[in-house]
């Protein structure tokens, strides 16, 4: 009862063809593939800032380098890269 049978997916797979129409699912599908690829290499660079970033030994933290980051939407892809703003508050 639990599990999703090939009855239910092509139940899903006509609703979703209803509601949106054929013209736009490779858009939609096309959105999904570049949401998935910022999440992606946005996780992967959390992980990254965090393996790196050490405790600070002395007096206090050491001013970081501002460096801006840009998050493309596919390789190659210059169009649609944005530059990400970042908020930096002063830690206590």
């Amino acid at each position: 009862m639990g599990q999703i049978g090939p009855r239910e997916l092509v139940l899903l797979a006509i609703v979703v063809l209803l509601v949106f129409g054929a013209k736009r699912l490779p858009d939609i599908a096309r959105s999904l593939g570049k949401s998935a690829r910022i999440l992606k290499s946005e996780t992967a660079a959390m992980r990254a800032e965090g393996k790196t970033a050490e405790p600070a030994k002395g007096d206090g933290p050491a001013p970081q380098p501002v460096v801006p980051r840009t998050i493309q939407a596919a390789p190659g892809d210059v169009t649609s890269a944005q530059p990400v703003t970042e908020k930096h508050t002063a830690q206590s």
